[in-house]
Formats: structure tokens, sequence, C-alpha cells
């Protein structure tokens, strides 16, 4: 089994005033050869964004991008299915395949509470697809000392997890202190890419706090242990 750590300090950040922005992989202004990607993922962009505040209309074209709002508000809008502000809450995930071309925009839609969020971006292994947009709700309960799959391929059959144009798996657990989980990849071609969303684990004897992050591969499974209550997020992506 082969690691990289990615401590939460490592992470590209800039602070626009309306945006405060982590970036785990280069974006914007913020380049590491290191950090371009990870197989299949090319960002994973960890925002809080000021109240009322958002990024106007802009456009994207063939990536997969998921949003998982953490606290406050999403506003959505695009030109697919959305005209009009759309909401995106907790536990909701929406998804955005990008095809041939999207235009859209995305505010904090609280006038006083500040919008935290994940923005993940996956390389699509098929170019210039129809654009297509879905969101849903995800019970908390259910991922409660047990994985919970949020996303998965178009081509996975399973109902219950939102489709994306690639052969990658996004889950969530909630792990409480004490609790040992093990994660089984899909193959063993594919990666992972483990986000600390609170709390702290320990991953290949390595100890990992809020915002950290671990890439593994080269490996079947391997073992979680929460040393404290912990939400963790689950990015696996073929390597290419």
């Amino acid at each position: 089994m082969k690691t990289v750590i990615h401590k939460a300090e490592s992470r590209g950040y800039a602070n626009h005033g309306w945006l405060q922005a982590n970036h785990s992989f280069s974006f914007a202004n913020f380049y590491d050869e290191n950090k371009v990607h990870f197989g299949a993922l090319r960002v994973l962009n960890d925002d809080i964004i000021a109240p009322k505040m958002g990024f106007g209309t802009h456009p994207h074209k063939n990536m997969e991008i998921i949003t998982i709002p953490l606290k406050g508000i999403l506003k959505h809008k695009d030109d697919i299915v959305h005209n009009q502000w759309q909401e995106v809450i907790p536990n909701e995930v929406q998804i955005m395949s990008a095809g041939t071309g999207v235009q859209h925009s995305e505010i904090n839609g609280s006038a006083d509470e500040f919008l935290s969020l994940f923005q993940i971006w996956i390389m699509p292994n098929k170019q210039n697809l129809l654009p297509r947009y879905d969101q849903k709700y995800f019970d908390e309960a259910e991922r409660k000392n047990k994985l919970q799959t949020l996303v998965s391929s178009i081509e996975d059959k399973r109902e219950g997890p939102l489709k994306i144009n690639q052969d990658a798996i996004i889950s969530r657990i909630d792990l409480s202190k004490g609790e040992n989980f093990s994660y089984k990849l899909k193959t063993v071609q594919h990666l992972v890419y483990v986000m600390v969303i609170a709390g702290e684990v320990e991953i290949a004897s390595k100890k990992l706090k809020t915002r950290d992050a671990i890439g593994v591969w080269q490996t079947e499974h391997f073992e979680t242990k929460s040393n404290q209550d912990s939400q963790i997020l689950f990015i696996e992506v073929p390597n290419i």
C-alpha cells in the first residue's frame, strides 16, 4: 500500500474577503506540481462564502462537478434546468455533468450566515456529453458508523447514489470515537483520497486531524480508526 499525506495547512489558501478558499489541488493562483490531480480527482476546494455573496455566471465544460454543502444554504442557477435559484442544503449533494458546456451561478442564500462547502471536480471518462444536473438528500443517520455512498458511476445500476460520467465513488461515514472501519476499494487499480471533515482518525499509522487528507493506492483495502467522533469523506477514482 502506498500513501501520501496532505496536511490541512499545506493546502493553497486565498482570502478574497467574501470568499475564503482552501485548495487541496492546484487551482486559480495556487500551483503545486505535486498537487495537480490525484488520479481522476482534479479539484477539492473547501470554501467559506460570506452572506449574500457568491460566484456570478461562469462556464464549465467536460468536468464532473460535485458540491457538498456542510453548513448554510447554497443557491444555484444554471442554463440546464434551473433558470430560477435552487437551494442546496447540508446533507444534500449536487452533481453537474458539464459535458459540452454549462453556464451557472452559485451564491450564499443566507443574509446572515456563512456558507461552508466542498466542491469536487472529477475528470470524466467521456467528452462532450449532454450536460446533466441532479441533487439528492442523504439521511445523516444512514452514515453513522457505516459507509454511505453519495456518488457513483452512471454505469452503476444501484439505486441511491447520484451518477457521474466516471468510474468513481464518493462516500461519507460518521465514526464514533473508538470505532474502526475497513474501506474496500473497487479495484486495486483505483485510488482513494480521504478527507477528514472533522475529528481525528488514524490511517496507515498516520494521525489525521480536521481537514487533513491522505491518498491511498495499490491496495485492496485499508483500516480507519477513529480517535474522536469523526466525519470522513472518501473519494475513490481510477488512476488516469
